[in-house]
């Protein structure tokens, strides 16, 4: 009877919803559905598969072409609301956080010229504020806000449905969590944050807004599938690195190399539209703000280094300490990742579980820290006389109060001085990175100096990883790698003594090699460096330290986002399977789960597969229950089907349906539900004995939630070759011949 069967599911279920922290206790840890109690993840897939059931082929029979042309547009159409979205709020984070700098600074300078001791409290109370309100944002309305997002949003694209990630309200935190820690000078960035703010965006337009926040419209709501959101998410977060770095090329290659796991050419167009829109967007800003509308938005903001008057050429002798820097930006990478791997997880296995206080208290003891060597630090350093002015360079030095530039007059007894550590510590990290790169500051920096940032840099970028806060790597990182490699280029300029080399040039390489060494990605990082340089010169130089920083750095450890990733519990599917899987077959891989309980003839067959979000649906409904165990025959039109396939799909903002939703009564338990149009009646099957590497791979790149593993069957019914599926739109498949390519020898 169908209550004894519903009775153990019941039991079952709630045996695996009882393993699932609730919302207040997922809220707490950041992410919904994640364990961290070192057991296997409480996590649900994607259904990234479509479900070819009764219900799925009456609704496809009833579309014609013109709902197939009407999808292809609405497609290309949230393109381009994903390009616009995610364009305007970039805008309004770099805008914010450029007038909150820029105020910050403007303020501060102002105090110092009277008293520093007031400069330095004013200093550090406006941080302290800006990063308050951020933890308060995140702790309290968006924990799933936290951190950069790219791991979760990877595991999202591999197929993993993690609760809480793409929700409106995690959208408002990032935005405004964004504003608050990167204006606050702690030591991280908004690029990460921005990828997430993108995912989010084109989820929300794909799902047809909030229904939470009544921000809901059905003209939105067209694409139902995972499969369909999958697609958006993926525009969304090209469209995130296309408006943090202005590289929309970069983007489209982000998105294909580091988060997706699927990738179709019809998907490429799409992404790659989205880019340029937010490419238009940006600079369309940006013109906008250069009639002063803008308050101190300005030359920084949008990341964009010009150094297209840099280096003109480079040597053969050059390349020995560009491999070196590539050396350096490895190991130094490798170790950063392992180091926030430690701080991470003892933040989130014992800190962080004593409530939002402490993550409140922890992330303002950073911002005081970090406050306080940022302007205490280069009190202790002496002021180097300004360099004989060029005109042509158009550096002016000193640079005037809370402006734009290098050579920052801080702290120093004459007029025509300035403090090379102030010039990139008491300043914005996108401002420092440019007095880094830029040409013919030769000797601006002194070694000490540099050494000294960089040991400060690296430490407080560590410890600041992993708070509770929305935090990005992208930009700490090219603060790293650019300090170690003008250091190299110092080096380089009094060695070989030749008035064309650059050290701005080696601070680029450096960035380059440590965010390679850290992040390992090679051809979209490279798109990148060159777009947000506007210099191609340097790309084969940018690609020998990317290759050697990302083989020294595999050596020792994974990549930042798949170490972080494992680390929050999110089972990630690797490009390629484990050398063991070879040695395994499916069967064993199955071990002794039991799917079917009762048998034909002593033999299990797969009838079809429902999935449990779908039998929900039905018990919830009840208009399927029946008297009679026998089924009825929907396709014979004696009694049409009750539901539409949309219906059964899940939103995206909720963990739907769950166990305990469900209200039965004993009556109800009597009753029977024929599942034969819900069914999926062609699942994917596998024999038994196949490798388990063969399986991971089918597994992975078609998007399964499931798979059967099925006996050896000796029965054959036909074999499908290519020429099989060559078949023409209106014309007959048994015409269809595959044209013979072989040729004769002469």
């Amino acid at each position: 009877m169908l209550s004894n069967h519903l009775q153990n599911g019941f039991e079952t279920a709630k045996l695996v919803w009882s393993q699932i922290p609730n919302s207040e206790e997922a809220e707490h840890e950041g992410v919904g559905l994640l364990s961290t109690s070192g057991g296997s993840s409480s996590v649900e897939s994607l259904d990234y598969e479509v479900i070819e059931n009764y219900a799925y082929r009456e609704e496809q029979a009833q579309r014609g072409k013109l709902y197939v042309g009407y999808s292809v547009v609405v497609k290309w159409f949230f393109a381009l609301l994903i390009g616009i979205g995610t364009g305007l709020a970039a805008v309004f984070i770099n805008i914010s956080v450029e007038n909150f700098a820029g105020w910050k600074f403007s303020l501060t300078f102002s105090i110092i010229q009277k008293s520093y001791f007031a400069g330095f409290l004013v200093y550090i109370l406006i941080n302290l504020i800006l990063v308050f309100s951020s933890v308060y944002i995140i702790t309290k309305f968006a924990p799933a806000a936290a951190g950069s997002g790219i791991p979760e949003i990877k595991g999202y694209l591999n197929g993993v449905d993690i609760h809480g990630i793409l929700l409106f309200r995690t959208l408002i935190g990032k935005i405004f969590g964004s504003i608050g820690s990167v204006g606050g000078g702690l030591a991280l960035g908004k690029e990460g944050p921005l990828v997430h703010t993108g995912a989010c965006i084109a989820s929300l337009l794909g799902q047809g807004g909030s229904t939470k926040y009544h921000l809901r419209y059905r003209w939105l709501q067209v694409f139902r599938s995972d499969r369909d959101r999958r697609d958006l998410v993926t525009c969304g977060c090209a469209a995130g690195v296309a408006a943090a770095f202005r590289a929309p090329v970069g983007g489209v290659l982000f998105a294909l190399e580091e988060v997706t796991s699927w990738w179709r050419s019809q998907l490429m167009w799409r992404v790659f539209f989205t880019s340029a829109i937010v490419a238009v967007v940006v600079r369309s800003a940006m013109g906008w703000c250069k009639s002063g509308k803008c308050g101190h938005f300005g030359s920084g903001g949008f990341i964009i280094w010009d150094i297209s008057d840099g280096q003109e050429d480079y040597s053969f002798e050059e390349l020995l300490p560009m491999a070196v820097i590539g050396v350096i930006g490895g190991l130094l990478g490798a170790l950063f990742n392992q180091l926030t791997l430690y701080m991470t997880s003892w933040r989130r296995n014992y800190l962080h579980k004593k409530g939002n206080r402490v993550k409140i208290i922890e992330a303002c003891v950073i911002s005081v820290i970090t406050s306080v060597i940022s302007f205490g630090l280069p009190l202790l350093r002496k002021c180097s006389p300004c360099p004989e002015s060029d005109l042509d360079s158009g550096i002016e030095c000193p640079r005037p109060p809370g402006m734009y530039g290098n050579y920052v007059n801080f702290y120093c007894s004459k007029d025509k001085e300035y403090n090379d550590l102030a010039t990139i510590f008491f300043n914005t990290q996108d401002d420092a990175i440019r007095n880094l790169f830029s040409a013919k500051t030769i000797h601006e920096y002194s070694a000490q100096s540099l050494l000294t940032f960089l040991v400060m840099f690296y430490t407080l970028a560590v410890v600041t990883f992993g708070i509770a806060v929305p935090a990005g790597q992208f930009v700490p990182g090219i603060m790293i790698g650019s300090t170690y490699g003008r250091l190299v280029g110092m080096f380089v300029v009094n060695f070989y003594k030749k008035l064309n080399i650059e050290e701005g040039t080696y601070a680029l390489l450096g960035a380059a090699s440590f965010l390679g060494g850290s992040m390992r990605m090679t051809v979209s990082l490279c798109v990148i460096m060159v777009e947000i340089t506007n210099n191609l010169k340097f790309l084969p130089l940018i690609m020998l330290v990317l290759l050697i920083s990302k083989a020294v750095g595999d050596a020792f450890s994974e990549g930042l986002y798949e170490e972080q990733a494992h680390l929050r519990g999110v089972p990630l599917l690797e490009s390629r399977p484990k050398y063991k899987m070879r040695q395994m077959t499916a069967k064993e891989a199955c071990g002794a789960q039991k799917v079917i309980d009762h048998s034909r003839n002593g033999e299990r067959l797969v009838i079809g597969l429902v999935l449990r979000s779908h039998l929900l649906v039905l018990l919830q409904s009840k208009v399927d229950f029946q008297h009679s165990p026998l089924p009825c025959d929907t396709r014979g039109g004696s009694k049409p089907i009750s539901h539409s396939f949309s219906e059964f799909v899940k939103p995206a903002s909720s963990k739907g349906l769950s166990i305990d939703d469900i209200h039965l009564s004993s009556d109800d338990m009597e009753m029977y539900i024929d599942l034969g149009p819900f069914l999926n009646p062609s699942p994917y099957v596998v024999p038994e004995d196949m490798s388990l590497s063969k399986v991971y791979n089918l597994f992975r790149q078609l998007g399964l939630r499931h798979i059967f593993v099925v006996p050896r069957a000796s029965r054959v019914i036909g074999l499908i070759t290519r020429k099989d599926l060559l078949i023409e739109d209106g014309e007959d498949s048994t015409t269809v011949e595959l044209q013979s390519t072989s040729s004769s020898a002469s």
